[in-house]
């Protein structure tokens, strides 16, 4: 008997060892090929902002840790499903992403130096202005 007749689910079948990011992916193009999809990605980012909304709330709740985890791992399939809807690459995006970050924090870092000061002494403001200006200096080059 073969797995789809042993399980009639439409998510029958997709592997539980695909990185989390891709089963997300391959759970939601299951679930969309059963027309259970939105047409546009504004309702996707509705939902995004909704899950965020969420994850806000348990903060001021306190935070109980179970309940951050469900909520933040809801943003994140949200996410993987508006890359999705986009056609934007998840893992390509997030790569992007990371080194961007990099750039701009080791930016941060020889600015602090070229002002003769130790970026770890740096209160979170003034590393917040440094920030800027790496962002800024990013966005001229």
């Amino acid at each position: 008997m073969s797995r789809r007749a042993s399980d009639p689910s439409a998510l029958a079948g997709v592997p539980h060892g695909l990185p989390e990011w891709k089963r997300a992916e391959r759970l939601q193009q299951r679930a969309a090929a059963t027309g259970f999809e939105w047409t546009d990605p504004q309702p996707v980012v509705d939902k995004l902002l909704e899950e965020i909304e969420e994850v806000r709330a348990e903060f001021v709740a306190g935070a109980d840790p179970a309940r951050l985890e469900d909520e933040i791992g809801d943003v994140l399939f949200v996410m993987v499903n508006l890359a999705r809807h986009a056609g934007v690459d998840f893992p390509r995006a997030l790569r992007h992403a990371n080194a961007k970050f990099e750039r701009r924090f080791r930016q941060m870092e020889q600015l602090a130096a070229d002002d003769g000061v130790e970026f770890a002494k740096c209160s979170l403001a003034e590393q917040e202005r440094l920030w800027q200006r790496a962002k800024s200096a990013e966005r001229q080059s």
